[in-house]
């Protein structure tokens, strides 16, 4: 047990550790400064050395690995400060577990310097944990594995990967994804009616400089879209664009409802909007209803002016209204405060959804409102006329308005009911916007030092986070609306299934396709993640009801089945998926394991061993599950439930034996079985082979539990410790601290493929044992083994069997399930060696 608290400590230290030390002078043997080490971190299990230097090459050496670059990359600091050409940066990463330093001598850097040049001694880097922080992560570690003791308990007595997933988290060995609780009041329903007793009169200003290509559309639209009483105050601000100002003219022309205010030379964004604000203050028109201020690169949809104005019938302390758009800060969709461009006819796509979001009554404050089209309560204005003309041509303004407001007891809200198509920057461009944005929010933050938290507490928070998400959904399907929106069931284990999916959905976002995730076994029974090129949206909900509500939104969907393990009643997921499918809509079950043969997602019986194609009578208890209410599913049930689901989609399988492991279940699909083999999701470094006098290490490679053959690896280092024979043993990853291994064994923990090179190196390692026990769909660490060019040993069962019998480095290992597979594992590597003496003595 003590053994176990240590392996998950020493996992705690290397995933939470983040130091960084003090950097350094290169001097060389003359005395002159050459370079200096600015940065020296240990994060996450690796040494990063970075700084610059005028040498020929630097080497970072450490525990027996070393990795060696010139200083090429741009430094143009050095540059200027020193007067030398800007590419002198170098940046070397190694890795480094917590046992690498406290076992290893010190990392040192050895420099080469440039021809001519005096001679640099090899610098000593030592790495040296200063005690408040280990100390720190010692209590925090103590405390969090206290709080997962319930869940250490139950993965050590039903090694159920539930508990496996409660562990983690709690330790918080997975990276954090930002998430929120789905809100039922921002769900989609029915479109409120307009109210015909509701209609104020609202002015419109709208500033005009430039952005003639836009200009039509803008007006036509609030001519042709505003469904209140209302008038249009102009301001032409002297545009450098001849054709603006009689368009203007012309188009304002015999129109009572339209007032156009000429500056008789550029005044600016603020002095124009202050000039239309001050006319639509003068009382010879109906104040009724607020004061919209709208950008002329903002379109407004259908039905837009009520629903706007509505928030403040009955609120007098309702100061603005902003809706959402696609480029307005913390009101932007999907991503929030991320910028995206629209086709013609995605705004109004995207506001059919709004409308359908009748949750007035709830409507989130923010911080601020923001300007392309703002709703600005009279009473407000009365009390603060003018924005401040301190922010120039523009930007900031009005935040500084609505703090100023807010001051005297004004709110601002975000209405989600409305979305507003903003073209952002048309009038000034973005790099001068950039320019501008950068300078007025100097002056806010010295005005109103309170403001950047507010906005990041709403930022963190989200109050907008559910309507983001139908809002984002309806983004995502009105981006080709014929085409399918795929839809991802996964786990929230991590693993071969997540990686294939992560790297499936990146391949998306590089042609601009999002994707869609619901993820079972976290925290909540649903996680709904929205994947985007400007980031992900991740809400969470334990009702399907809410689920259902928000994919309804997409017009066509591709469901993907591609794991459900850790739901905590999987059992109902054929069902669900089923109703959340239309007519027209596609589905796709991805074979990365075999749930929807078993419960038993990896074809083990109950003792750990694999037998064969599981079908009825099957009686072994790991084929069987139980529900919440403690019902018991046999197999039978379990695999008929499954086959509707199967029925309804193509079957993706990843190697030819998981496609007869899925033949033999249901060999009335056969036709629906599809073959897509993966490929390698990184570049693989080919290694020199050993010396062939190199004393034997077997190396085995991956996270390592008991269905990869924790135990089988577990009862060869015991044997090895026990009586000295066969390879030395290393462990190039992690395993199931439930599997204690002797200390003789070297345990590397974590790594990544182009961390091999120097691995292979520092340990010596002469083969690769992949030891899984079970059929595997597709074994991504099997082929990246097999590409290194070393002899990779596996059983010869499941899609690494396939591997390495096609792989003139495969070393097939005998595979029966009733048998010694330790003794059998031991007994092929002899069989190698002997031919490998046998081949040398000839």
């Amino acid at each position: 047990m003590l053994r176990r608290l240590r392996s998950l400590h020493v996992r705690y230290l290397t995933t939470h550790m983040d130091v960084t030390l003090p950097g350094q002078p290169i001097v060389d043997q003359a005395g002159q400064t050459v370079g200096y080490i600015d940065v020296m971190r240990l994060c996450q299990g690796r040494l990063h050395v970075s700084g610059w230097a005028l040498a020929e090459k630097l080497r970072l050496v450490f525990a027996g690995t070393e990795t060696e670059v010139a200083p090429t990359l741009r430094r143009e600091d050095v540059a200027s400060a020193l007067g030398l050409s800007d590419n002198v940066g170098f940046n070397l990463l190694l890795p480094a577990t917590l046992d690498m330093l406290l076992n290893s001598a010190p990392p040192g850097l050895v420099v080469t310097p440039r021809p001519g040049h005096a001679q640099i001694h090899p610098i000593s880097l030592p790495v040296r944990l200063p005690l408040r922080p280990r100390a720190r992560l010692m209590a925090t570690f103590l405390r969090d594995v206290t709080a997962a003791a319930p869940a250490i308990a139950g993965w050590m007595l039903t090694a159920n990967p539930v508990f496996r997933k409660r562990v983690k988290a709690r330790l918080r060995l997975d990276p954090p994804q930002p998430s929120g609780m789905i809100d039922p009041r921002f769900l989609p329903g029915t479109p409120a009616r307009p109210d015909p007793d509701f209609a104020p009169h609202v002015d419109i200003v709208l500033p005009v400089y430039n952005a003639f290509d836009l200009l039509r559309d803008c007006l036509d639209r609030v001519e042709r879209h505003t469904d209140l009483p209302w008038r249009l105050i102009l301001i032409e601000d002297g545009s450098t664009d001849a054709r603006v100002r009689p368009f203007l003219r012309d188009w304002a022309a015999g129109r009572d409802r339209v007032e156009l205010l000429e500056n008789p030379q550029n005044m600016g964004f603020i002095s124009s909007v202050n000039r239309g604000l001050a006319r639509a203050m003068q009382g010879d028109q109906p104040q009724t209803g607020p004061v919209v201020l709208l950008n002329s690169d903002a379109l407004v949809p259908p039905g837009w002016a009520q629903r706007l104005v509505r928030p403040f019938r009955g609120a007098p302390d309702v100061a603005t209204v902003t809706p959402m758009s696609n480029d307005a800060e913390i009101f932007s969709v999907p991503a929030i405060c991320c910028r995206t461009m629209l086709a013609p006819g995605q705004g109004e796509a995207i506001d059919a959804v709004a409308r359908r979001l009748t949750c007035e009554a709830h409507l989130p404050e923010a911080p601020t409102g923001v300007g392309f089209c703002m709703a600005m309560g009279r009473r407000w204005l009365a009390q603060v006329p003018e924005l401040d003309t301190t922010f120039g041509r523009g930007y900031g303004e009005e935040v500084d308005w609505c703090q100023k407001v807010a001051r005297r007891g004004g709110r601002h809200l975000a209405l989600p009911g409305l979305f507003v198509e903003h073209r952002g920057g048309e009038s000034f461009g973005s790099e001068e916007k950039h320019a501008l944005v950068l300078h007025n929010n100097r002056i806010v933050s010295r005005r109103y030092p309170d403001y950047d938290r507010s906005v990041q507490n709403f930022i963190v928070t989200d109050p907008l986070l559910t309507a983001r998400m139908g809002l984002g959904l309806a983004w995502a399907g009105s981006l080709d609306p014929a085409r399918a929106v795929p839809v991802y069931l996964a786990h929230s284990m991590g693993g071969g299934a997540d990686h294939w999916l992560e790297h499936r959905m990146a391949a998306d976002l590089e042609e601009g396709r999002p994707s869609v995730v619901l993820r079972v076994g976290g925290m909540r029974r649903w996680q709904l993640e929205l994947v985007t090129p400007q980031g992900r949206i991740v809400g969470q909900s334990d009702t399907v009801g809410q689920i259902r509500d928000l994919l309804a939104i997409l017009p066509r969907r591709h469901l993907v089945y591609s794991c459900g393990v850790g739901d905590p009643d999987p059992v109902e997921i054929p069902e669900i998926l089923l109703s959340l499918l239309r007519e027209a809509d596609r589905a796709t079950i991805l074979f990365h394991d075999y749930f929807p043969l078993s419960p038993s997602y990896t074809l083990l019986d109950k003792d750990g061993a694999y037998r064969g194609p599981v079908r009825p009578p099957r009686r072994d208890p790991a084929h069987s599950a139980r529900r919440p209410d403690g019902r018991r599913v046999p197999l039978e049930d379990w695999q008929a439930v499954w086959a509707k689901f199967a029925a309804r989609a193509d079957l993706a399988v990843f190697s030819n034996s998981s496609a007869l492991q899925v033949a033999a279940v249901w060999p009335d699909l056969k036709d629906r079985i599809h073959l897509r083999p993966h490929g390698l999701r990184h570049a693989v470094p080919r290694l020199n082979p050993p010396a062939a006098d190199a004393p034997p290490v077997l190396a085995v490679l991956g996270n390592i539990g008991w269905q990869k053959g924790a135990g089988l690896v577990q009862s060869l280092a015991r044997r090895r410790a026990r009586d000295g024979r066969g390879p030395r043993l290393v462990l190039i990853g992690n395993i199931d601290p439930a599997f204690d291994l002797p200390d003789s064994i070297t345990l590397h923990g974590s790594y990544m493929v182009s961390d091999l090179p120097h691995l292979v190196s520092q340990y010596g390692v002469t083969h690769w044992l992949i030891p899984s026990i079970w059929p595997e769909t597709f074994c991504y660490t099997v082929h990246e083994a097999l590409a290194t060019g070393l002899p990779v040993l596996a059983f010869g069962l499941g899609a690494q069997g396939d591997a390495v019998r096609a792989a003139s480095n495969g070393i097939e290992i005998p595979f029966d399930a009733e048998a010694d597979l330790a003794q059998t594992v031991r007994r092929t590597f002899e069989q190698i060696q002997e031919i490998q003496n046998i081949r040398q003595g000839a």
